[in-house]
């Protein structure tokens, strides 16, 4: 989710061959306790990736039919708490949280998806003839740019520490109520950190309830996500981001008005947890298995060939199985990749404590090894 003038491009499916490990300036040490290390091929590629991230922190973290392996290191001494106990950032990646809140929305009766945002954001306005939807918001097909009118300017002056900090809800839904596509919703596709957020405060809107209170109780408390949150705080839980150099220590990530955009921060284990009930929806929470049955679902292609394959919060590409559905993230110190196959049983979290570069290794060394297993 970090800021871009090139925004539309950020978390667009990543398609690149498995990267070849970095030469790192400091080996990084690979920290215990981890999981089910059995010095196999698997241990061995998830130790091969820690090294290639080069990063301060780092975790991989899989799950094959429920038994799961985790490789932790880094660049920087170990921190106090366990790596794979720490809670990551895992920006853009959190919009499938907010996609998977959207369809158990919908299938409990709350809402079609197909209702006009400014139905709940401005009750008294006319919805038009092409009103965005929330299903427009939630596919990247409203019409909106990837940031909001006035975003630069008063990012600025924190765009390298707060910059969505700077841009509270308020002038998110302000910005959304003034603004005219260009084109007509659902016409285009264009990514867009802007639309999601503005689909999490329709949603608090239509139910009333504030944002984090209507994740925490609608998907992680069902999920069983203790360890994940939406904001940092002084408990010592929250691993610590760093500039691109890998030294540098950047502020905790403030979502401002995005928060449904890329607020959400979890550990390794949760993160495995949330991608595991993707993988058995009729598994640990029966009340979303509607939902998380329903955001495997294709609902527009793009590309040459339609190669691009979307769900309402997963990118999909194809494999010699069948489907692979992930999302990457990014905030200002920290990335994060989430996937799984349910052709194999695999899930996989990954996370690091590093802001991203140029020609980096750590998404392409994620989406590699979920697409060779």
């Amino acid at each position: 989710m970090t800021p871009r003038r090139h925004a539309s491009r950020q978390g667009e499916p990543l398609d690149a061959p498995r990267a070849t490990p970095a030469a790192a300036g400091t080996a990084p040490r690979v920290q215990s306790p981890d999981l089910a290390l059995d010095g196999g091929p698997l241990d061995a590629r998830l130790a091969d990736a820690v090294i290639a991230a080069d990063a301060p922190d780092v975790v991989f973290a899989l799950s094959r039919n429920g038994r799961r392996t985790v490789r932790s290191g880094g660049t920087a001494p170990p921190p106090p708490l366990s790596r794979g106990d720490l809670r990551y950032e895992i920006g853009s990646a959190a919009k499938t949280f907010t996609g998977l809140l959207l369809a158990r929305l919908i299938h409990s009766g709350l809402l079609s998806g197909g209702e006009p945002a400014t139905a709940f954001l401005d009750r008294g306005r006319p919805a038009g003839a092409n009103p965005v939807t929330l299903a427009h918001l939630i596919t990247h097909t409203s019409g909106l740019p990837a940031l909001p009118s006035g975003f630069l300017l008063r990012a600025l002056p924190a765009w390298h520490t707060n910059p969505y900090g700077r841009f509270p809800a308020a002038r998110v839904v302000d910005a959304f109520l003034r603004h005219r596509p260009r084109h007509r919703p659902g016409t285009r596709w264009r990514y867009s950190n802007y639309g999601v957020a503005v689909l999490g405060h329709a949603l608090a809107a239509a139910t009333g309830t504030p944002w984090e209170d209507l994740l925490t109780d609608q998907v992680l408390r069902p999920l069983g996500l203790n360890g994940t949150t939406l904001r940092a705080d002084d408990s010592g839980f929250d691993a610590l981001g760093h500039g691109k150099d890998g030294r540098s220590p950047v502020p905790a990530f403030d979502a401002g008005g995005f928060q449904a955009a890329g607020a959400v921060r979890a550990t390794p284990h949760d993160l495995l947890t949330f991608l595991e009930a993707h993988l058995d929806p009729t598994g640990p929470s029966p009340q979303l298995g509607a939902a998380l049955r329903e955001v495997r679902r294709p609902v527009l292609r793009r590309g040459i060939g339609h190669r691009h394959v979307h769900t309402t919060a997963w990118f999909c590409h194809p494999t010699d199985g069948g489907p692979m559905y992930f999302h990457s993230g990014a905030t200002l110190g920290q990335q994060a990749f989430l996937g799984f196959r349910p052709d194999t049983g695999t899930a996989l979290a990954a996370v690091c404590t590093r802001r991203f570069r140029a020609h980096d290794p750590f998404l392409a060394t994620a989406y590699a090894l979920l697409t060779e297993e």
